[in-house]
């Protein structure tokens, strides 16, 4: 528990309103919170510093549901270590994701009837600055809607003068130390955005096209090979079969002839074919597709590109100046005529790559690049999570990452775009190449042009834990907030994301890599566990949401479906739930202001309090051990499910229920309950607060008189165990929870009062009977009580007059009909479970099945005959 309610100063208490309206609390406070400077971390202050970098969100993006659940989660982890007395640094930013903003930029240079080439290079960039300052940067403001604690005064952007600044000394550095180099390789190609794209760019979806096979060569020096790509059988350089592959010894170096062409290609021998799979034989176009690409440079064959950026045909002849997919048909409907179709399956369904920005169908094709030469970057990245610099969890997605770094290939930083950090290198007009830093001057004289390239976005954003310090300076920040504790993101970007970061800060910060921790999160489903597209009508606006339940209610679904590394489904009728989760706080916190809680004042003796009083305290410092160990653990579901019930069922059901008798009957002990439950609350605000912050600082700083929670302390586990109370507490609950359940059983309304004797002399249960006839709405016995049922419970006896409150024959037939079927079950189980021919034969979990419907069925009966026993006799 905490001191600090004792510290801090009391406001006189005023009366909440009847209901807790989100729209009118939320935007005003968060405002309130940034004007104070709560969230603006001091590089200079003794405090010990922790540190998150916000995964940075697209400059063209919007919020959405992934977004709002990792903020949720890493704005939970800053509240928590801020209220604990760290120097808290959240920092935000945006990418400036080159592709995707540059086809904003064409698109609306598209309806004026213009393209890029019109403006030209800098006017074009000119035009994209003033579209980012326009239109950019929208899910910033949705931020503060969520109530994303992070630092605006340090918001960095990864086209801004400081990162590109970093972007240029790294890239310089790689290059000097040979790590950064220009090759052609094979590389996603978009047609439509007429750039290389990177993997994660990449989406995959099955497509319903033709599988053909083709028969090249003639007679006995013939082969048949199967392709979905026809039009590419136009750049073959050989044929490939394996050199163990009985079937084709007599072809392996020999030539045959290419259909449709005056070529003759080998077949060569290669162990990446799998001889199993179809005909055994693989046709090679090495200049478009990343296998054959690699069977090319084994074999030193040639590669020949059949087709441009656009991805036309430019091979002399019939197909020349034919789209790609035309040529496919095209190219088919010639084999046909030559005889050299063996097979046909169509359609064919198979995973086909999609640039996620424009849908357009991927094209690997060989082209000159640049590239990172990835293998002593990756091994460090490697290393660090192998020797426990850096800890992965959960533990378990550990196997992927290495998985990763350790079949790492070059990685391919060029785009073919305007919209970027261009690369810094100058070409001479004799075949001068020269690396230009961010302090240099470029080469100048005729002849002398910059590479039009730009880099990868996923580049610049590799730099993001150190260059939005001040990277390459050694400023303030960059002492004092690197490394950064957590990254929190999706298991998703372990390759795009995570390990290009390890690899950079290694590399630029000395060994110290960008955090201590890797903390991977699942991806956010709907409620069926289905993936949310736009494309199907399950994604959801978060937005829509908090305007409807408030901003909290989202954060605390989100949290309480993060379970590590797992997948988070989400529908509204959960959010619905969190949203009564908040109207209870807000109600029970009401309550208990117009009864007397209270932080005025050290908390009574213990002597001084009831059991109930003890049991609570007892409870809810159990509670701050459990939720500070789930934060450590990132156990964010059931930290969130710890405080849900806890507040819900320990406090406001419980707590607030058996002191009613006590707050009503007012005097001594009324007045110590108050301060209990002030603390009570005072302490399960603090633990809410950073889930659900907005609901519980304006509670919070009404009860207490406080400033904000968001500068509060954080509570601590003072030591407070009382296993006597929570025994004495847990038998009333087990009297209290038997009664209801018999008075349900007995169709008798929740707040239909019965006359009732309780027997409880010589039982901890005496000092409860007020709450216990409270609860149970039991009224004393009067003037010819009838004890028509007698419930045992606990040691204790309750005896219940139910004389006119039931129709006992209508109620005791249907008994007997459930007790009937209850035992023709049990008969049933018996019998299975004594045949043994039965027993021998069926698997293990059938008969275990078997043997939990017996256990029921006992169970059913034992109940059931109870309440027979209980009612009144005719």
């Amino acid at each position: 528990m905490t001191e600090n309610a004792q510290q801090q100063p009391t406001a006189p208490i005023t009366e909440l309103p009847t209901q807790y309206t989100p729209a009118e609390v939320e935007g005003t406070l968060y405002e309130r919170w940034v004007e104070k400077g709560y969230f603006t971390a001091d590089a200079k202050s003794d405090k010990p510093p922790y540190t998150i970098v916000i995964p940075p969100p697209n400059v063209t993006g919007s919020l959405h549901l992934g977004h709002a659940f990792q903020h949720t989660l890493m704005d939970a982890l800053t509240r928590r270590k801020r209220m604990q007395g760290y120097e808290a640094l959240w920092l935000p930013g945006m990418d400036h994701a080159g592709i995707a903003t540059q086809n904003k930029v064409e698109q609306q240079l598209a309806e004026e009837g213009k393209s890029r080439h019109d403006l030209g290079r800098e006017e074009f960039v000119e035009r994209v600055w003033q579209w980012k300052e326009e239109y950019g940067g929208r899910i910033l403001g949705q931020m503060r809607r969520l109530g994303d604690g992070v630092d605006w005064s340090r918001e960095r952007f990864t086209m801004d003068e400081g990162l590109s600044k970093a972007v240029l000394t790294i890239f310089k550095r790689l290059y000097e130390d040979e790590l950064i180099y220009r090759a052609e390789r094979i590389i996603n190609w978009c047609p439509r955005c007429l750039t290389a794209i990177s993997d994660i760019e990449v989406e995959y979806q099955e497509d319903a096209g033709e599988l053909v096979s083709i028969r090249y060569g003639e007679g006995e020096d013939s082969l048949v090979v199967a392709t979905t790509r026809a039009e590419t059988m136009l750049g073959d350089t050989a044929v490939a079969v394996h050199p163990d592959d009985e079937r084709y010894q007599h072809l392996i170096g020999k030539q045959i002839k290419l259909p449709l062409t005056d070529r003759t290609i080998p077949v060569v021998a290669d162990t990446h074919v799998d001889p199993a799979f179809g005909t055994g034989a693989v046709k090679v176009t090495p200049a478009h597709d990343p296998n054959d690409f690699e069977i090319g440079r084994r074999h030193d064959l040639p590669s020949l590109t059949i087709m441009d950026e656009h991805g036309v045909i430019t091979v002399h002849g019939p197909f020349l100046g034919l789209d790609r997919f035309e040529a496919r048909s095209t190219v088919v409907g010639a084999l046909k005529e030559q005889g050299r179709i063996v097979a046909e399956k169509r359609p064919y369904m198979h995973s086909v790559g999609h640039c996620s920005r424009c849908k357009t169908t991927v094209e690997p094709r060989l082209s000159m690049q640049w590239w990172v030469k990835v293998g002593p970057l990756a091994k460090a990245a490697g290393d660090a999570v192998r020797d426990g610099r850096v800890k992965i969890h959960p533990e378990d997605m550990s196997k992927r990452y290495f998985d990763w770094v350790d079949n790492m290939h070059d990685w391919c930083i060029s785009r073919q775009l305007w919209w970027g950090h261009r690369i810094p290198i100058w070409y001479g007009p004799d075949g001068e190449v020269v690396c230009v830093g961010p302090d240099e001057e470029p080469p100048t004289g005729e002849g002398w042009t910059q590479d039009s390239d730009v880099l990868d976005t996923w580049f610049s954003s590799g730099l993001w834990p150190f260059s939005t310090l001040g990277w390459p300076e050694q400023t303030e920040d960059l002492r004092k907030f690197y490394p950064t504790d957590v990254l929190l993101t999706g298991h998703d970007i372990i390759f795009f994301w995570v390990a290009r970061m390890m690899m950079f800060g290694l590399y630029a910060m000395d060994g110290q890599a960008p955090f201590h921790t890797i903390a991977l999160t699942g991806l956010v489903r709907d409620e069926f566990g289905k993936k949310m597209s736009k494309s199907n009508p399950n994604a959801v606006d978060p937005l829509v949401w908090m305007d409807a339940y408030g901003s909290d209610a989202v954060r605390f679904t989100l949290a309480n479906g993060a379970n590590p590394g797992a997948d988070v489904p989400i529908g509204e009728d959960w959010v619905k739930a969190s949203r009564n989760f908040t109207n209870k706080i807000w109600n029970a916190t009401r309550f208990a202001l117009m009864n007397g809680a209270t932080v005025e004042g050290p908390l009574p003796d213990a002597s001084q309090m009831s059991a109930t009083d003890r049991w609570i305290l007892s409870r809810l410092n159990t509670t701050v051990a459990q939720v500070d160990a789930y934060y450590d653990d990132y156990q964010f579901a059931k930290l969130a499910d710890a405080l849900y019930h806890f507040a819900w069922d320990e406090v406001f059901d419980w707590y607030v229920e058996l002191s009613k008798t006590t707050f009503f009957a007012g005097g001594e002990q009324a007045r110590v309950s108050g301060r209990v439950l002030g603390e009570v609350l005072d302490v399960t605000l603090r633990l809410l607060h950073p889930v659900i912050p907005f609901v519980t600082d304006a509670l919070w700083t009404t009860l207490t008189g406080g400033e904000s929670l968001v500068v509060g302390e954080w509570p601590a586990d003072s030591g407070f165990r009382d296993k006597d109370a929570e025994l004495e507490i847990e038998l009333v609950q087990r009297v209290v929870t038997e009664v209801r359940r018999f008075r349900k059983d007995q169709g008798l309304k929740d707040g239909q009062k019965v006359p009732a004797r309780l027997e409880l002399d010589g039982t901890a249960l005496a000092p409860h009977e007020a709450a216990i006839r409270q609860l149970l709405r039991l009224q004393p016995e009067g003037e010819g009580f009838a004890a028509t049922a007698t419930l045992p419970v606990a040691g204790a006896t309750v005896a219940l007059d139910l004389s006119g409150t039931i129709d006992v024959a209508a109620e005791r037939k249907r008994l007997a009909k459930d007790l009937a079927a209850a035992e023709k079950e049990k008969a049933q189980a018996n019998a299975k479970l004594g045949n043994e021919a039965f027993l021998a034969k069926a698997p293990d979990n059938v008969v275990d099945k078997i043997r939990g419907r017996l256990a029921k069925a006992d169970e059913d009966i034992a109940r059931i005959q109870v309440q027979l026993d209980g009612l009144p006799q005719q």
